[in-house]
């Protein structure tokens, strides 16, 4: 059965392997092996946002639900970090610097239920839920504080990178999750 707490302590105690981005993918590919028992120990996901399971300055573990049709703008974490689909689709855009274009897309990855990806402390990435109709729900694990780590966003038209504001990645939850209850109630 899976649990918060069991899951927070593997991935405390797999920050001390000699690998630990590897010891932790492993907690997540045994947890994501069983993706009813997340959704039946966290709720069935049904509204987009972010849920903190676990935050401390060495670990951060977010429960997050991509609303239908959401996008969030390219970002980075500047600490690596292990993301778990336990439902839906999560699609991944990469970004690398570019000293003559600035921010240049450099590939992607679709993630569905039981995929897990791995990203490096200089990934910058954007996300996206594909699917109109179906929330996507996913663990990810951060190595480090990720509420309080300075770090950037960019603007999705112009690429401009900017300080990150969380304000800014909630106020996308909420347009989604109002744009999602839009089409529902137009039927």
């Amino acid at each position: 059965m899976f649990d918060v707490d069991t899951l927070v302590a593997d991935c405390r105690a797999a920050q001390h392997e000699s690998e630990p981005l590897r010891a932790i993918k492993e907690v997540l590919a045994r947890a994501m092996s069983r993706p009813s028992e997340i959704t039946d120990a966290l709720g069935e996901p049904a509204m987009g946002g972010l849920r903190m399971l676990h935050h401390t300055p060495e670990l951060t573990v977010i429960n997050v639900i991509w609303a239908p049709g959401m996008v969030l703008r390219p970002h980075d974490h500047r600490m690596w970090a292990a993301i778990g689909v336990y439902g839906g689709q999560e699609d991944n855009t990469f970004f690398r610097r570019d000293p003559e274009k600035g921010l240049t897309t450099s590939g992607g990855k679709s993630l569905g239920e039981q995929d897990i990806v791995l990203l490096g402390d200089d990934t910058i990435h954007s996300v996206a839920n594909p699917r109109t109709h179906e929330f996507t729900g996913a663990i990810h694990v951060y190595n480090g504080d990720f509420v309080n780590q300075p770090r950037s966003q960019w603007d999705p038209d112009s690429l401009e990178e900017q300080p990150h504001d969380m304000a800014v990645t909630i106020a996308a939850f909420d347009e989604a999750n109002a744009a999602w209850k839009a089409r529902q109630q137009a039927g």
